[in-house]
């Protein structure tokens, strides 16, 4: 197997998992769970999709820095956008950490991560 088929490989697992886990979570878990009187169950798979997602952003960043390099994309406009975005996303998944209560936060990175992906779909023609 190509090397570099892996490695695009793995980016996508990764992005699924992050943005899937996502769409997951708002679509099936949160309405499930919402009515917990004491959300026992909603922070638990909240916490360990948490674990989870920094290990996903960990091989993103990992597999993108290597994608990048060897291709040498580093200075196109789509690639700054989508690590402009990421930053952004990063900044709010630590807001969201701190501040669980605020719904609209969830949604402002559901929302930037489905502009990542269309942004990684563009480059990747």
């Amino acid at each position: 197997m190509d090397r570099w088929l892996a490695v695009r490989a793995l980016h996508l697992i990764a992005m699924a998992f992050f943005v899937g886990g996502q769409l997951v979570l708002v679509a099936a878990v949160v309405p499930a769970l919402r009515h917990e009187p004491d959300r026992h169950g909603l922070r638990a798979v909240a916490r360990r999709f948490g674990h989870g997602t920094l290990v996903a952003i960990a091989v993103l960043l990992a597999t993108g820095a290597a994608m990048a390099t060897e291709f040498e994309r580093w200075d196109e406009g789509a690639l700054q956008a989508k690590l402009a975005l990421v930053v952004v996303v990063g900044a709010l998944v630590a807001w969201h950490i701190r501040r669980p209560a605020q719904h609209a936060i969830e949604g402002a990175i559901f929302v930037l991560s489905l502009v990542i992906v269309w942004l990684g779909l563009s480059m990747a023609h």
